[in-house]
Protein backbone atom coordinates (compact mmCIF):
# COMPACT_ATOMS: atom_id res chain seq x y z
CA UNK A 1 0.00 0.00 0.00
CA UNK A 2 2.76 2.24 0.24
CA UNK A 3 2.48 4.18 -3.23
CA UNK A 4 -1.34 5.04 -2.47
CA UNK A 5 -1.58 8.31 -0.53
CA UNK A 6 -5.22 7.72 0.14
CA UNK A 7 -8.38 5.06 -0.18
CA UNK A 8 -9.25 7.68 -2.85
CA UNK A 9 -6.42 6.49 -4.92
CA UNK A 10 -7.63 2.71 -5.19
CA UNK A 11 -9.49 2.44 -8.00
CA UNK A 12 -12.18 -0.63 -6.54
CA UNK A 13 -12.87 2.89 -3.84
CA UNK A 14 -13.35 5.07 -7.05
CA UNK A 15 -15.25 2.62 -9.09
CA UNK A 16 -17.06 1.66 -6.24
CA UNK A 17 -18.13 5.43 -5.83
CA UNK A 18 -19.14 5.86 -9.17
CA UNK A 19 -21.81 3.11 -8.27
CA UNK A 20 -23.33 5.16 -5.62
CA UNK A 21 -23.66 7.77 -7.61
CA UNK A 22 -25.10 5.89 -10.97
CA UNK A 23 -27.65 4.22 -7.92
CA UNK A 24 -28.59 7.29 -6.26
CA UNK A 25 -29.63 7.91 -10.26
CA UNK A 26 -31.44 4.60 -10.78
CA UNK A 27 -33.55 5.40 -7.84
CA UNK A 28 -34.94 7.91 -8.40
CA UNK A 29 -37.75 7.48 -9.93
CA UNK A 30 -38.69 4.50 -7.56
CA UNK A 31 -42.54 4.23 -6.08
CA UNK A 32 -43.04 6.91 -3.42
CA UNK A 33 -44.18 3.87 -0.91
CA UNK A 34 -40.86 1.64 -1.69
CA UNK A 35 -38.61 5.01 0.09
CA UNK A 36 -37.88 3.66 3.33
CA UNK A 37 -38.71 0.08 1.93
CA UNK A 38 -36.34 -1.24 -1.40
CA UNK A 39 -35.14 2.02 -2.45
CA UNK A 40 -33.45 2.87 0.84
CA UNK A 41 -31.92 -0.80 1.54
CA UNK A 42 -30.28 -0.55 -2.36
CA UNK A 43 -28.98 3.14 -1.21
CA UNK A 44 -27.31 1.74 1.70
CA UNK A 45 -26.07 -1.08 0.07
CA UNK A 46 -24.05 0.75 -2.31
CA UNK A 47 -22.85 3.33 0.12
CA UNK A 48 -21.77 0.26 1.97
CA UNK A 49 -19.06 -0.69 -0.89
CA UNK A 50 -16.74 2.41 -1.46
CA UNK A 51 -17.48 3.29 2.69
CA UNK A 52 -16.08 -0.04 3.61
CA UNK A 53 -13.20 0.13 1.28
CA UNK A 54 -12.28 3.59 2.73
CA UNK A 55 -12.55 2.15 6.27
CA UNK A 56 -10.18 -1.40 5.50
CA UNK A 57 -7.70 1.46 4.27
CA UNK A 58 -7.57 3.68 7.40
CA UNK A 59 -7.15 0.53 9.65
CA UNK A 60 -3.51 0.40 8.06
CA UNK A 61 -2.84 -3.03 7.86
CA UNK A 62 -3.48 -6.02 4.48
CA UNK A 63 -5.77 -8.20 7.26
CA UNK A 64 -8.34 -5.43 8.28
CA UNK A 65 -8.15 -4.31 4.98
CA UNK A 66 -9.04 -7.65 3.57
CA UNK A 67 -11.72 -8.02 5.83
CA UNK A 68 -13.69 -4.93 4.85
CA UNK A 69 -12.79 -5.55 1.46
CA UNK A 70 -14.60 -8.97 2.25
CA UNK A 71 -17.88 -6.81 3.60
CA UNK A 72 -17.98 -4.59 0.48
CA UNK A 73 -17.78 -7.22 -1.95
CA UNK A 74 -20.79 -8.72 0.21
CA UNK A 75 -22.19 -5.06 -0.05
CA UNK A 76 -21.67 -5.78 -3.95
CA UNK A 77 -23.75 -8.88 -4.47
CA UNK A 78 -26.51 -7.05 -2.14
CA UNK A 79 -27.09 -4.35 -4.51
CA UNK A 80 -27.02 -6.59 -7.24
CA UNK A 81 -30.11 -9.04 -5.76
CA UNK A 82 -32.30 -5.92 -4.97
CA UNK A 83 -31.41 -4.36 -8.62
CA UNK A 84 -32.34 -7.77 -10.22
CA UNK A 85 -35.58 -7.45 -7.86
CA UNK A 86 -36.48 -3.79 -8.21
CA UNK A 87 -36.38 -4.54 -12.18
CA UNK A 88 -38.46 -7.55 -11.60
CA UNK A 89 -40.92 -5.44 -9.39
CA UNK A 90 -41.29 -3.20 -12.59
CA UNK A 91 -39.38 -0.04 -10.09
CA UNK A 92 -37.05 0.62 -13.15
CA UNK A 93 -37.41 3.24 -15.80
CA UNK A 94 -34.39 3.69 -17.09
CA UNK A 95 -33.21 0.43 -18.31
CA UNK A 96 -29.82 1.91 -19.66
CA UNK A 97 -29.07 3.13 -16.41
CA UNK A 98 -29.86 -0.22 -14.64
CA UNK A 99 -27.69 -1.92 -17.75
CA UNK A 100 -24.68 0.67 -16.61
CA UNK A 101 -25.22 0.00 -12.77
CA UNK A 102 -24.83 -3.70 -13.50
CA UNK A 103 -22.01 -3.43 -15.44
CA UNK A 104 -20.43 -1.59 -13.04
CA UNK A 105 -21.42 -4.21 -10.54
CA UNK A 106 -19.75 -6.44 -12.96
CA UNK A 107 -16.51 -4.68 -12.93
CA UNK A 108 -16.20 -3.88 -9.24
CA UNK A 109 -16.59 -7.19 -8.67
CA UNK A 110 -13.67 -8.73 -10.75
CA UNK A 111 -11.63 -5.46 -9.57
CA UNK A 112 -12.34 -6.45 -5.70
CA UNK A 113 -11.47 -9.75 -6.81
CA UNK A 114 -7.96 -9.00 -7.72
CA UNK A 115 -7.32 -6.78 -5.51
CA UNK A 116 -7.95 -9.23 -2.54
CA UNK A 117 -5.94 -11.72 -3.72
CA UNK A 118 -2.82 -9.06 -4.28
CA UNK A 119 -3.30 -7.90 -0.63
CA UNK A 120 -3.52 -11.63 0.67
CA UNK A 121 -0.65 -12.94 -0.70
CA UNK A 122 1.62 -10.12 0.67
Amino acid sequence: MSAIKSYKDLLIWQKGFQIVISTYKLTKDFPQEELYALTSQIKRASVSIPSNIAEGYGRNTDKSLGHFIDISRGSLYELETQLLIAKELEFIQDLDMFNHVISLINEESKMINAFYNSISKS
